[in-house]
C-alpha cells in the first residue's frame, strides 16, 4: 500500500509544478488526503494509533 501512496504523493507533487491556478487548489486537496492517508497507515504500523473501532 505504501508504495502506490507513495507513488501517487510523487505523481501530485510532480502536477502541482505545472498546474494552472485552478488545477492547483484541485491538486493540492488531493496531495493533503494522501499524505495525511500516508501518515495515518505509518502511525497504523508503528502502533501509535489502533484501526480497530473503539468498541
Amino acid at each position: 500500500m505504501t508504495n502506490e501512496l507513495d507513488l501517487t504523493i510523487v505523481e501530485l507533487q510532480a502536477e502541482l509544478r505545472n498546474a494552472d491556478p485552478d488545477e492547483r487548489r484541485q491538486i493540492e486537496a488531493e496531495l493533503e488526503l494522501a499524505l495525511a492517508e500516508r501518515e495515518v497507515f505509518a502511525a497504523e504500523q508503528e502502533g501509535r494509533i489502533s484501526a480497530e473501532p473503539p468498541f
